[in-house]
């Protein structure tokens, strides 16, 4: 079956939410569209990318370096957004331009002491546990700032801004609660002199939301992909 029809379809709305989000709060900037294409074959990223989109956020290692082969022939922007392991640091600086995910020094030291003299620096945000739920990864909002000052220190790097995944929650005011939370710290971070331009909040069911809370970044799966199995 031919995939580029339905998902360039997809994209086509997805942007066109993105922009009327955009409008209905008065920003005049953009916001990236990270396509999330874990458990997604290489074939329909290829068609993704055919349709026009370029950023592609993985979740595994291991799948996301086999498709990366596979796909070396299109300039896709590789973003990882899942847990880092200490044994996977390596891999991750070489192999991609983000990582979304750093939620503890030792991780952001071990990617700056890999990341290629010849590559840029590794865009980086910080993972916050914005509603402070066990079975997510991330620091907790008061320890932010302290890992975010130790960051940008190291040399590889360069520290974006914020990524955050909340609870999940039909009720538009708790969504709008938790992305501000975030937005708050990111301006926090701001007026201690850290220089960040990047919100990754938003996903298929929020993102509208995340927009009007100031996202820069959304990361968007099954909107563009269709439900996972």
């Amino acid at each position: 079956m031919n995939t580029i029809v339905p998902i360039a379809q997809s994209l086509k709305i997805i942007n066109s939410e993105i922009a009327s989000a955009l409008q209905a709060c008065n920003r005049q900037d953009k916001v990236l569209l990270v396509a999330v294409s874990k458990t997604q074959t290489a074939s329909t990223i290829r068609s993704a990318f055919l349709a026009g989109q370029a950023a592609f956020g993985e979740n595994y290692l291991q799948e996301a370096i086999n498709k990366q082969q596979e796909l070396s022939d299109l300039a896709i922007d590789w973003h990882f957004i899942g847990p880092i392991q200490s044994n996977k640091t390596q891999a991750v600086a070489e192999r991609f331009s983000w990582v979304h995910s750093v939620d503890r020094l030792k991780i952001a030291q071990r990617l700056s002491a890999s990341r290629p003299a010849h590559l840029a620096p590794l865009n980086i945000c910080i993972q916050i546990n914005v509603s402070n739920e066990t079975s997510k990864s991330g620091v907790s909002m008061d320890e932010t700032l302290n890992l975010a000052l130790a960051i940008k220190q190291l040399p590889q790097l360069n520290l974006r801004g914020l990524m955050a995944i909340p609870a999940a929650s039909d009720d538009l005011t708790t969504q709008h609660a938790q992305f501000k939370l975030v937005r708050d710290c990111y301006t926090t971070l701001n007026r201690q002199g850290l220089k960040l331009d990047t919100l990754s909040i938003g996903m298929s069911n929020d993102f509208q939301i995340a927009i009007a809370q100031g996202a820069t970044i959304v990361r968007i799966g099954s909107a563009i992909f269709g439900a996972r199995g």
